[in-house]
Formats: C-alpha cells, structure tokens, sequence
C-alpha cells in the first residue's frame, strides 16, 4: 500500500497534543493518546515526534508563539522606535497592560495551557531551552523601547501577574498592572 502524502500530520499531531495536555494535563499525554486525538497511525507520532519530550517541545514553541505574535503585532512595541523615538514608560506600560488585557480577555484555558507547559520545564530539562525563548524574544522586543534590565524586569512582572491571575482564579487588574509596570519603566528613564 502506497504511503499518503500528508504534509499537515506534523502540525495536527502538535495540535492534537495541545488538546489533550488541555483536557488531561501532561500525565494524560502519550504517543497513544495523540495518535488518537489527531486521527492518525500511532506510528505517525513516533515518527514525527521520537519522545514525548521532542512533542512537548513543538507543542511549547506553538504556545509560545502566541504571546509573542501579540507583541510583535503591537504598533507601540514591533517596529524600532516611532518617528518621535522609542515608547515613554507610561506609553510602554499602557501597551502592555492593553496586551495583558486583552489575552485574559481571550480563552482562559488557552493561557492555563501555555503556563502548564512553560511550567514543566521545572522538570522537563528539554523544555527549558524552548521556556526561555520566550523571554529572550520579549525582552528583545522591549529593549527597543528601554534598557535590557529593565525590559527583563517588565518581562518578569507580567509572568508573575498572569501566574497570579491563574492560579488564584481571580481576574486582571488592569489599572493595578498599568501602574506596577510604569513604576518599572519609569525606574529606568530616571537613572
């Protein structure tokens, strides 16, 4: 029997993977649960994807992608610097917050996912390299508008803010956000 060329398997077996991690958490994640999932031979996510690890890597740097689409599709923080220079601290921490915002605003379960796996890099030494590119790709993206120490401490708040949101089940303070994350931006343009 001839093999049937499917160029989307790959991507529906990560996608598969982020709908059962969803449902089931990772301890319900498995070669054969996946293959399930995505409709597809078992053999096909092994040969995709060699350890679950190599799938939860895929499947992080996918989650991933979100937030960081999100900053980079922001007027204020992708491009260099505007015509009239970089995003003051109050202009950068509105940006934010209106980003902060509107992902809470979003599917909850969506971020749960995203923390759930950037998470398991805690104890998934594989994941750890895929965690931090993450943060390297905000921090870069905010460096255009202030200091690297600063961009990574913005970074850092938002991370805690949207760890705290999550696990107390409470809800975005986005004024309370905007004012910690101009205190930090302000921090740097007074040094």
């Amino acid at each position: 029997m001839a093999r049937r060329y499917d160029p989307g398997r790959r991507t529906r077996i990560i996608d598969a993977a982020l709908r059962v991690i969803a449902a089931d958490g990772l301890a319900g994640l498995s070669h054969r649960t996946v293959a399930a999932e995505a409709d597809v031979p078992l053999g096909s996510t092994t040969y995709h994807f060699g350890s679950l690890d190599e799938l939860l890597v895929a499947a992080l740097r996918r989650c991933n992608e979100n937030f960081v689409q999100a900053l980079r599709g922001s007027e204020v923080l992708a491009g260099p610097a505007g015509p009239a220079g970089p995003a003051g601290p109050a202009a950068l921490a509105e940006e934010l917050t209106r980003l902060l915002d509107r992902w809470f605003a979003g599917e909850r379960g969506a971020i749960e996912l995203e923390y759930e796996l950037y998470l398991a890099a805690l104890r998934r030494p594989a994941l750890r390299p895929v965690a931090a590119e993450w943060t390297g790709e905000a921090v870069e993206l905010l460096s255009r508008h202030t200091d690297q120490e600063t961009a990574r401490a913005l970074v850092a708040l938002m991370d805690g803010i949207c760890l705290q949101v999550l696990l107390t089940g409470g809800t975005f303070d986005a004024p309370c956000t905007r004012k910690m994350l101009t205190r930090i931006a302000d921090g740097a343009s007074t040094r």
